[in-house]
């Protein structure tokens, strides 16, 4: 960690330590998830007070740029990735966009009988056949988001069989059964991570979810897909433009 703390700045110890700390972020000297040095190292290295520097860990923690845990100190925050709510694009090309390698990696695909709630939003009788495909989404190789999607199976026999892992499901759709969307509706809410889910993105069980269903309509009106996005809250931000 390059700098240090000049007596003789006009700056106050607590800014001249922060832009320390941060550069050490900003610059890439400490990773996402290590492990920043603890209060006792910091008081010894910098010769400021223990108030100086809980006030400089609080300032990154509401940039989150670093988080806390209990019990165990201060780490490097992961960089979030903001979505923009108002654009229909998938995750491989979100990603790749972002220069990110994204991957995929399949939960588990079946048949079942639609459930009332998801009947109702794809405009079908309840108990309809859909094909359920649950898949974890990766960029380099960390778990970022868990998608599960809902299609009427008479509407694409056979989706099951088909390679949803290596290429997007959207393409597979249009390609193989001229199945397209223009438009969604989506709500977003937040939620607790279930074990099983905290489990498939790497998270606490009970850590901050961002969870987005999506219905998916085709040029003419009518619902193809509907999607539920379980989001990491850490790596994940949304936003959207508003015109007053």
């Amino acid at each position: 960690m390059n700098g240090g703390i000049n007596r003789q700045s006009k700056l106050p110890l607590y800014q001249q330590l922060y832009e320390v700390l941060r550069a050490a972020i900003t610059r890439g000297e400490w990773k996402p998830g290590d492990m920043i040095p603890a209060e006792s190292e910091l008081i010894e290295r910098f010769g400021v007070s223990r108030i100086t520097v809980r006030q400089v860990l609080d300032m990154l923690v509401r940039e989150e740029l670093i988080y806390r845990e209990r019990g165990r100190g201060s780490f490097v925050s992961h960089p979030t990735v903001e979505q923009m709510l108002q654009r229909l694009i998938s995750f491989t090309d979100d990603m790749r966009q972002r220069g990110f390698e994204p991957s995929t990696r399949l939960i588990s695909s079946e048949l079942l009988p639609a459930p009332e709630e998801i009947a109702r939003a794809l405009r079908v009788p309840t108990g309809e056949e859909l094909a359920r495909i649950v898949r974890l989404r990766l960029a380099d190789g960390e778990p970022m988001s868990v998608e599960e999607s809902y299609l009427v199976h008479s509407l694409a026999p056979g989706v099951l069989e088909l390679d949803v892992v290596g290429t997007p499901l959207r393409e597979q759709l249009d390609r193989q059964y001229g199945i397209r969307w223009e438009r969604a509706h989506q709500t977003l809410r937040a939620v607790n991570a279930p074990r099983q889910l905290a489990q498939a993105l790497g998270v606490k069980p009970g850590a901050a979810l961002l969870a987005i269903e999506r219905v998916s309509f085709t040029p003419q009106g009518a619902p193809v897909e509907f999607l539920r996005i379980y989001h990491r809250g850490d790596r994940y931000s949304l936003s959207a433009d508003l015109k007053g």
